[in-house]
């Protein structure tokens, strides 16, 4: 079987992005975003998803963190969509849900070319640590419009900020995972009647 991996790397004049990705990894994880908390989630994918993620980014974080934390998910999403190739033999769809303590996330996803988001998350505080909740969903925008993906996150319940983070990026790892995962029945096939995804 051929290795899904891919490197993608993106400069602008805010941001310098390298993002290398395996889909059939064992879940290692590096990253140098000069971000913590936003390491710490993507080490959860990577984790949960059984990825091995190498993340390194350079940006303009004297103005603050938004630029950064976008444009890492958007590279994400250019190298998940170029490991995944053509798309044949994969499950397409994925699911999950995640418990921490009193949080509790689901995450629906479909590798189906269109990018869309559907975030419904409403967190406690304004900040967890010095990192913005709001730019969450950023990074999963930036994420979804590059890999094509058709992405939906809902927070069903939670109290503290970053257990309900913890379940959105465990759930996104898992139902990921679940996802690019090949059917042994279908190796040839795109898991499409159009005949494209």
């Amino acid at each position: 079987m051929t290795t899904r991996s891919a490197s993608v790397a993106r400069n602008t004049l805010e941001t310098q992005i390298e993002v290398s990705i395996n889909l059939d990894g064992s879940g290692q994880f590096n990253a140098e975003t000069g971000v913590p908390f936003l390491d710490h989630m993507m080490d959860q994918i990577a984790r949960h998803g059984l990825f091995d993620l190498n993340v390194k980014a350079n940006g303009d974080l004297h103005i603050d963190a938004h630029h950064t934390v976008e444009d890492v998910g958007i590279t994400i999403g250019q190298a998940l969509k170029k490991a995944l190739g053509d798309k044949k033999g994969v499950v397409r769809y994925g699911h999950a849900y995640v418990p921490l303590d009193e949080a509790l996330s689901r995450v629906v996803l479909d590798l189906s070319g269109r990018p869309g988001l559907e975030f419904d998350v409403t967190f406690t505080r304004d900040k967890i640590g010095e990192f913005d909740v709001d730019l969450f969903y950023e990074f999963f925008q930036g994420l979804v419009n590059h890999a094509g993906i058709t992405l939906h996150i809902d927070n069903l319940k939670g109290r503290n900020a970053h257990h309900i983070a913890e379940t959105i990026f465990k759930a996104f790892g898992r139902a990921l995972r679940m996802a690019v995962s090949l059917d042994q029945r279908a190796l040839e096939q795109l898991p499409s009647t159009k005949g494209a995804l």
